[in-house]
């Protein structure tokens, strides 16, 4: 229960826990979504005025949820990957393939961390990764790609998630998108739109996971019970909200193109460099 102290302990009302809402939901629709759920929380806390000594640690909860939900979605999936590893050469190939891809991310994301977030944390830098990443959209997802016979998730190549695993090292620009990166890099090495979609879900477990692991470590001195019950909500919203998106997404790429979330990337990114702009 969120108490009237733990409130307090935000420094504000009973909005606090509505921002808190507000937040989990923008991460369950945009982790998966590829419109980059980075740049949108980087957005919205910077105008719900979230507190700045937090939102890290938030940021890492919600995170947390989304990455859950892919779990549980792919549940059966996931068990029977791991029954069968230790017999089962196909098993660990998709599993060796998945940290193949997750590998050039996270070698780039530990040594350039800190100037990411020094540099390109910020509304324009946003805006500039919206609007690139818009473009590509448009560009690269021609109708028709999803109608290809590309077999399963399981079907991908070392090559294709190598492919793959080297676009998602754009995503470390925020607003960029992690799940538009990959699902661009599935696209570009052949992949049907579902194939690329679901690999790149299958690929959010261990990067999420792992920077959610890493970001906790760094925050670990500023982590305090207080904060458990805010966290907490946060953590549900977005799960809850990503297990529909998950869902949505995968019917939603049976018949239509991922030029739309260009069109809006583009349009946000407009709306963001104004804004900033005519301050």
């Amino acid at each position: 229960m969120l108490s009237d102290a733990h409130v307090a302990a935000w420094g504000g009302g009973v909005s606090i826990v509505w921002i808190a809402v507000a937040l989990g939901v923008i991460e369950g629709i945009t982790e998966y979504v590829p419109v980059s759920s980075t740049g949108h929380l980087i957005l919205a806390g910077h105008w719900l005025a979230f507190p700045e000594d937090k939102a890290a640690s938030f940021e890492i909860f919600i995170q947390l949820g989304a990455v859950f939900a892919v779990v549980w979605f792919y549940r059966r999936k996931l068990l029977e990957i791991v029954t069968r590893l230790a017999d089962d050469a196909g098993a660990r190939a998709f599993v060796a393939k998945v940290l193949l891809a997750f590998v050039p991310a996270a070698v780039v994301g530990l040594l350039c961390h800190h100037w990411i977030v020094r540099v390109l944390f910020g509304p324009l830098p946003v805006a500039a990764a919206l609007s690139i990443g818009g473009v590509v959209f448009l560009a690269i997802d021609r109708p028709g790609r999803g109608s290809r016979t590309e077999g399963t998730v399981d079907d991908v190549t070392w090559t294709q998630a190598l492919v793959v695993g080297v676009l998602q090292i754009a995503a470390l620009w925020p607003g960029m998108s992690r799940s538009g990166a990959t699902i661009i890099g599935g696209l570009l090495a052949g992949l049907s739109r579902r194939v690329a979609l679901e690999f790149s879900f299958f690929l959010a477990i261990p990067t999420l996971g792992a920077a959610s692991v890493f970001a906790l470590w760094e925050a670990r001195r500023v982590l305090a019970a207080s904060d458990v019950p805010i966290f907490a909500l946060g953590f549900v919203v977005s799960f809850v909200v990503s297990l529909a998106v998950i869902a949505a997404l995968l019917r939603y790429v049976r018949d239509h193109d991922l030029r739309p979330f260009g069109w809006y990337r583009i349009a946000l990114a407009v709306v963001v460099a104004l804004a900033v702009l005519r301050r």
